[in-house]
């Protein structure tokens, strides 16, 4: 895994004003929890490494080799559309970008291109090291390796254009997971955590830590089957989360800790 002690490279389409972290900024983190607005049922069978919300339907990647596939399905779970991968592939994270949808692969380094409305593939293109999470911003794409490090990438070839440690008070954060890209900020899951980090991605320093533990997921006993999934709601401060294996998919807003 890749693991950077300073901010490289960072493309200008990717965000270039870029400056080193300071104590007062670290001192502003904030500390929030989700509040549950409403619970709506989820496929319970999926590993979910991907979130995404894309108009009125979900798209959802999953992992596990011999079992990893993408689809599209409601709100409520009913499924529309699904594409397996081969069974040498483990999915990982997926992201809408304008009419394309990007998914990872955790060893494999292959990156799928795909139609954003019937998911079929439309290209597939090399990487180095490992897939886990990935967002897309209006210019870039930005993927996650299980290390601290973002890095940013060409959203029509995949190539790489930059790269950012992500710290917390100036500790480095890792095992950085499922993104998602919202405004100027990056949402983190962090994996086998119940934690979300919300991330300043021009100076990777963590704004807020929102702590997710209080959520009763519902899903069966497993070390794996933890918190992984964060779809943002266009317009509004909500968003969907969801786990590998959770029977739920919640609708949350995230509010100051008590």
């Amino acid at each position: 895994m890749k693991k950077l002690a300073t901010l490289t490279l960072l493309s200008s389409a990717a965000l270039s004003s870029c400056t080193a972290p300071d104590t007062a900024s670290d001192a502003a983190v904030e500390r929030l929890v989700p509040e549950i607005i409403s619970t709506h049922a989820f496929d319970a069978t999926s590993f979910t490494q991907g979130l995404e919300l894309d108009g009125d339907e979900l798209i959802i990647g999953t992992g596990q080799y011999g079992g990893s596939r993408i689809y599209r399905s409601s709100i409520d779970g009913q499924e529309t559309t699904s594409r397996p991968l081969d069974p040498e592939f483990f999915g990982e994270g997926i992201t809408k970008h304008n009419a394309v949808v990007w998914q990872l692969t955790w060893n494999e380094g292959i990156a799928f291109k795909r139609d954003a409305q019937t998911l079929e593939e439309l290209d597939r293109v090399s990487y180095e090291g490992e897939g886990w999470g990935i967002c897309s911003t209006q210019d870039s794409l930005i993927t996650s390796d299980g290390s601290s490090t973002l890095t940013f990438r060409d959203p029509e070839t995949f190539a790489e254009t930059g790269s950012v440690e992500v710290t917390l008070e100036g500790t480095p954060v890792q095992a950085l997971n499922e993104l998602e890209c919202v405004d100027d900020a990056v949402y983190a899951n962090i994996f086998l955590e119940t934690d979300i980090m919300r991330i300043d991605p021009s100076r990777g320093e963590v704004t807020a830590v929102i702590d997710a533990s209080g959520i009763d997921n519902n899903a069966a006993p497993d070390t794996n089957n933890v918190l992984n999934g964060i779809a943002h709601i266009p317009d509004s401060d909500r968003f969907y989360i969801t786990g590998k294996r959770w029977p739920d998919l919640y609708e949350v807003r995230f509010v100051p800790a008590d």
